[in-house]
């Protein structure tokens, strides 16, 4: 199992549609631990920890997410392992 963590930048109506909680409940059903924040741009960052194939499927997922949302565009970055013990929002 290859384990690895990134941060993603998540840009259009992501903020007080449900999107960083939706994003929580995806992290955890796919054993991902980090964190979503809402950004004072706009933008929700999401920390994701964990199998590269679970990180995969979350980015996948962050193209769309929650029904009230609209993604305009989805930046992935590769950064140092931090292992976070739970996923949280903020």
């Amino acid at each position: 199992m290859s384990e690895k963590c990134i941060k993603i930048f998540v840009t259009g109506r992501v903020q007080g549609v449900f999107f960083r909680e939706s994003t929580k409940c995806q992290a955890i059903n796919m054993d991902i631990t980090g964190h979503a924040i809402n950004l004072p741009d706009g933008r929700v960052e999401v920390l994701a920890c964990g199998d590269v194939t679970a990180l995969e499927r979350l980015v996948n997922w962050l193209h769309v997410g929650p029904e009230l949302s609209h993604v305009d565009t989805v930046h992935v970055e590769d950064v140092q392992l931090e292992s976070p013990q739970t996923f949280i929002t903020r």
